[in-house]
């Protein structure tokens, strides 16, 4: 079995934020959202089809919250 690292520490705590309730994505802030991106675009879901398609669709969903911010249609 693998060993937990620091990154798997702070994913898992970025998905907890997130999952926590249905504004989850709103709560973080713009680092907050690159950092997350980074660590779940970084982890291996190969093994799990399901798994890999959820990471998809949260990768997407930030990538989209950050458009938003960049692109000033939101106030933070």
């Amino acid at each position: 079995m693998s060993e937990i690292t620091s990154e798997d520490v702070e994913r898992i705590e970025l998905l907890e934020i997130v999952s926590s309730s249905k504004t989850g994505l709103k709560l973080l802030s713009k680092e907050q959202l690159q950092r997350l991106y980074k660590l779940v675009e970084n982890k291996d879901y190969s093994n799990n089809t399901q798994t890999e398609k959820s990471k998809k669709d949260l990768l997407e969903k930030i990538n989209n919250r950050l458009y938003d911010i960049v692109d000033g249609r939101i106030i933070l």
